[in-house]
């Protein structure tokens, strides 16, 4: 099955949010959440208008949370928790846990999800923190420049 630019900004997003210091389980359920956040985005979908946090707010924490959001740099999402007490993400009422990460983006890549994860992880390393607290940022230099050549080459590696 091809890896597409869902799956390629799902693991990005991932990358994005371990790197920052979200743990990882949440850090994938981070990815998806940003993936169907941008699919539905493209589609016509439009959020709620949030305030804005101020610059200085973000430097100063990157990763906020309240019981009912959470803020990955100038970004908001929804978060909540299971039976167990785990935390995930969710939009339009549907949670993103870490089996339905497997499910939509891992299981694309087959045996080569870790090598592709390693891939991102190196990648999202290479820019700085003002980079990846910003929404713009991370969709202008880490994202858009790569997600063509990563699809391919990353599908070309799928097993």
């Amino acid at each position: 099955m091809a890896v597409g630019r869902f799956q390629v900004m799902a693991v990005l997003q991932a990358a994005r949010a371990l790197v920052l210091g979200v743990p990882e389980s949440l850090a994938k359920s981070w990815g998806l959440n940003r993936a169907i956040f941008y699919a539905a985005a493209k589609r016509g979908f439009r959020a709620k208008e949030q305030p804005p946090r101020r610059v200085c707010d973000i430097r100063a924490k990157p990763v906020e949370e309240t019981p009912e959001t959470f803020h990955l740099g100038n970004e908001m999402a929804l978060k909540t928790k299971d039976a167990e007490g785990t935390e995930y993400f969710t939009i339009g009422g549907k949670v993103q846990t870490e089996q339905e990460f497997t499910r939509q983006i891992e299981s694309r890549f087959g045996e080569s999800f870790t090598q592709a994860w390693e891939e991102a992880l190196e990648l999202v390393r290479q820019f700085d923190q003002k980079v990846l607290v910003s929404q713009h940022g991370f969709f202008s230099k880490i994202y858009k420049p790569n997600r063509d050549l990563l699809a391919a080459k990353w599908t070309a590696v799928a097993d």
